[in-house]
């Protein structure tokens, strides 16, 4: 018997494909696709190419909403934390694509986003990256699903953790990164024939990489620079991290093979990747290039942000959740 899965905001970019994946997967019943803003639309006048006919309604967690077996919230960070709260509580297994429950430490959330409003459920909560947290993932009904900057920088990083000195990541991605909300009232000229940074040394996707180096082995309280750069793509993401690592530390592409080499969803590479290598699949694709001229390390990371970077992976990781292959309906 199918999972009842049920997507809560479904409107936006990241909601709308994990529909599409629900209603694709062997295993699973897409329950109802719920809008905060497009209530009574049909999700496929949206996202035509999606093909998904489900109507979206509004969200009813005390009614049929509450009696799914697991549910994908897509609400922005702040709003998403009182749906997820409400679903844990009626039993429901929770994926939340927010950052709402990535941020373990509730001050260095509260400093960087919102007030939180159900930080009781932080320590329950598990960080969804499989490479990294594969076990917890099985017996979890809370999952934060990672933001699409720190699954490329922490699956490129974290083998490497504990013999990191220097960081420095130079990170670009296509437009559909900012969210439907954002990109809708983006003039086109804006981004087109244009490459430039944004939020530069204040991305909040900064303390989540800093947090899950740490936790892999990295030194305490290390500070990365981190900078995004906004491309005329509509999705993709290429991260290109500088590191500096210690003496005697082994070559990094060893590390990152022994890391991954079982791993479906990380391949290493022979050349510097591109975001159309991996487009629209679960694939990290991984290289190392040494510098021996400086002394620094280079390892490139693509992914595509909807899909590994948050989608798919929701899939992923809710595979993992309810018991089935983890590759099901996304490889």
């Amino acid at each position: 018997m199918a999972s009842r899965v049920l997507v809560a905001g479904a409107s936006g970019y990241a909601g709308a494909l994990a529909a599409r994946l629900v209603q694709r997967h062997p295993r699973l019943e897409l329950a109802a696709v719920t809008s905060r803003s497009d209530v009574g639309k049909p999700l496929r006048a949206l996202y035509p190419h999606h093909r998904v006919d489900a109507v979206l309604e509004e969200l009813d967690v005390d009614g049929a909403h509450g009696e799914v077996d697991a549910a994908i919230v897509a609400y922005p960070h702040g709003a998403a934390a009182p749906a997820v709260a409400a679903l844990h509580a009626r039993g429901v297994k929770v994926i939340d694509l927010s950052a709402d429950f990535r941020i373990r430490d509730l001050a260095t959330y509260e400093d960087w986003y919102v007030p939180h409003t159900a930080p009781e459920l932080l320590p329950s909560a598990v960080y969804g990256l499989p490479e990294r947290y594969r076990d917890a993932l099985r017996e979890s009904t809370l999952v934060a699903n990672p933001g699409c900057f720190p699954t490329a920088a922490v699956l490129a990083l974290a083998p490497l953790a504990p013999y990191l000195t220097d960081v420095v990541i130079d990170a670009k991605t296509g437009v559909s990164g900012a969210g439907r909300a954002a990109t809708d009232t983006t003039h086109f000229v804006s981004v087109d024939e244009n490459v430039k940074p944004y939020k530069v040394g204040a991305h909040r996707h900064t303390p989540e990489i800093e947090q899950e180096l740490e936790a892999a082995g990295g030194p305490a309280g290390m500070a990365i620079s981190f900078t995004p750069h906004l491309l005329p793509l509509d999705q993709g993401e290429l991260l290109s991290c500088y590191l500096r690592m210690a003496d005697g530390a082994p070559p990094a592409v060893e590390l990152l093979s022994a890391a991954y080499a079982a791993e479906p969803f990380v391949e290493l590479v022979d050349g510097p990747p591109g975001v159309r290598d991996v487009r629209e699949t679960n694939l990290c694709a991984l290289h190392v290039v040494e510098d021996a001229r400086t002394g620094r390390t280079m390892v490139f990371a693509a992914i595509d942000n909807l899909w590994k970077g948050t989608s798919s992976q929701a899939i992923q990781n809710l595979n993992l959740m309810l018991g089935f292959p983890e590759d099901e309906g996304i490889a």
